[in-house]
């Protein structure tokens, strides 16, 4: 069945944000989902189910995680804007496709939307646990991109950015929900096809010679021209570090080389692919730190404590990988104390403190046993630093 063009309508809907994840997949063209059920992300391949078929697309529900990962790496060289969806014990088991999709540059969008761990822990309970795990999950270390979407809203348009990102820098990327994010529901506005920026992955050219052709070609913008297998193109991948015809040579210089560009292709573009939000006055005294659902709590902790005269500001990452570390230095400098709620032990504070750089007082609160963290704990902390 030839594939229809979905295409979006501005509408007004009530949406939970794992059903928002599937509305921004499709506006951004995505054609393929493979996938196990898992809570509490089962919505999302329950919403593929249901409107893939509707425009030629493809839905698998696979044996086991693994397999959906490979699924979506293999529809991925084969041209498709291709996505998954898991959660804890899953995204676990995803990890070591996932290290193949960046070996072979293969762009797709790894949905997690996490819940306690470790293990099968609390699975209809919220975390942000998987945060150190998405960055550093695979083998090797090599980075990803993250983004974490604080309301349905955002579940939308940061899910467009996902697959855009994925496309337009050969790159898995990651989209961090949790267990509140996923099930809340929000009216949210959807945008029409004219509204939407739609990111498609670099090809190689009409009068491209297939004989000629580097599927990892060193080009000026470090992002080589994807071919899409059956295409006419030789394309040869693998997980073992390859020259620019994508054969293994075994050469450490080799190695060298394809792990600088991995890295550079993202470092070298950090304006395009960090996102965040902020409202820090001029005389604010401390910042709140947030993403994902922490930062619902942080905003209204800071907005609430504000109209008591608290010298307070808030700062939301939507990019949590890489790290916006230097909008965190220049935060450090206008603020004395920079507090950070996370659903966990603390993972992302310690990335905080080195941006920092004892510029500003650093504190955690944290929650890691399925409960999120109150205003008023927030509350509490701004006015015993103030």
């Amino acid at each position: 069945m030839k594939t229809k063009i979905f295409k979006p309508e501005k509408r007004a809907v009530l949406l939970q944000g794992d059903q928002a994840v599937v509305e921004g997949a499709l506006a951004a063209g995505v054609e393929f989902f493979a996938g196990y059920p898992i809570t509490p992300a089962s919505e999302i391949a329950e919403g593929f189910a249901r409107e893939l078929p509707k425009i030629g697309g493809k839905f698998l529900q696979m044996e086991d995680e693994i397999a959906g990962m490979a699924a979506v790496v293999g529809a991925s060289l084969a041209g498709k804007k291709s996505i998954t969806a898991t959660s804890g014990p899953g995204f676990a088991l995803k990890q070591e496709n996932l290290g193949f999709a960046t070996m072979v540059e293969a762009p797709l969008v790894v949905v997690n939307v996490q819940r306690v761990g470790p293990s099968t822990g609390l699975p209809t309970s919220p975390s942000q646990g998987d945060l150190m795990q998405t960055r550093w999950g695979r083998n090797g270390d090599q980075e990803i991109i993250a983004l974490a979407p604080a309301s349905v809203a955002e579940s939308y348009e940061l899910t467009i950015k996902a697959v855009n990102l994925s496309e337009k820098f050969r790159q898995p990327v990651v989209l961090l929900l949790d267990e509140v994010i996923g099930h809340l529901r929000e009216k949210i506005y959807l945008n029409d096809s004219e509204e939407i920026e739609i990111i498609n992955r670099k090809r190689p050219t009409a009068d491209q010679d297939p004989k000629s052709y580097l599927p990892y070609q060193q080009t000026d913008d470090l992002i080589p021209p994807m071919a899409d297998y059956g295409s006419g193109f030789k394309y040869h991948t693998s997980g073992l570090f390859h020259d620019q015809s994508g054969f293994p040579d075994g050469k450490k210089e080799t190695a060298k080389l394809m792990q600088d560009r991995l890295h550079n292709k993202l470092h070298n573009n950090l304006e395009q692919i960090i996102f965040y939000q902020k409202d820090i006055r001029n005389d604010d005294r401390v910042a709140v730190l947030s993403y994902g659902s922490t930062a619902r709590t942080a905003i209204s902790a800071v907005n609430t404590g504000r109209k008591d005269n608290l010298k307070a500001g808030w700062f939301k990452l939507q990019t949590v990988w890489p790290f916006a570390e230097r909008e965190v230095a220049k935060l450090a400098a206008q603020v004395e104390t920079i507090i950070v709620p996370e659903l966990n032990q603390g993972q992302l504070i310690r990335e905080v403190e080195r941006a920092v750089a004892g510029q500003a007082r650093v504190l955690g609160i944290n929650s890691y046993a399925g409960e999120l963290i109150k205003p008023e704990a927030i509350r509490d902390l701004m006015e015993e630093v103030l």
